[in-house]
């Protein structure tokens, strides 16, 4: 199983999201993030994913762990991921655009969550108000269906 991270920067009632422009998910809006290199912690995986994505440079210290997705595709295996979920409230400089991503911020109440894989309305928007989950999210074969499972960790530490 593919270990994957996926950072959400938000500023006030803002989140950073992304049009993906290339490879898995494309023509989707995505959270910014990608796999986890070998010697890699899923914290540095986020930080570097959000640079390589948007350009903006997260700061560590600022960043919440709340939870992780895990994605099963029983007709794709191979795309089976566990997806450790951050939340980011400080960085520096400004997105762009780059090959893989085009970044936009979206008001919390306004996500597109008619341009994002289905699973994401169920788990979203409890994350970005800094709720922990564990979610299991099983796609049927066509990718139009897909089984939810949310189990909520409590409280995130230091909260």
């Amino acid at each position: 199983m593919r270990e994957v991270v996926l950072c959400f920067p938000v500023r006030g009632h803002e989140v950073l999201l992304g049009h993906k422009k290339t490879g898995f998910g494309k023509g989707n809006t995505v959270g910014l993030g990608g796999g986890i290199e070998p010697g890699e912690t899923p914290e540095q995986a986020a930080i570097r994913e959000l640079h390589e994505e948007s350009g903006l440079v997260g700061l560590p210290e600022s960043l919440t762990h709340l939870g992780q997705v895990t994605f099963l595709f029983p007709t794709r295996e191979n795309w089976d991921m566990r997806v450790q979920l951050f939340v980011l409230g400080a960085w520096k400089g400004e997105p762009v655009e780059t090959t893989e991503i085009r970044p936009e911020w979206f008001p919390l109440d306004r996500i597109p969550f008619d341009r994002m894989w289905d699973d994401s309305k169920h788990w979203l928007p409890r994350v970005l108000v800094g709720e922990a989950l564990d979610v299991l999210a099983t796609y049927q074969e066509d990718l139009s269906k897909v089984d939810i499972q949310v189990i909520p960790r409590g409280l995130p530490s230091g909260s």
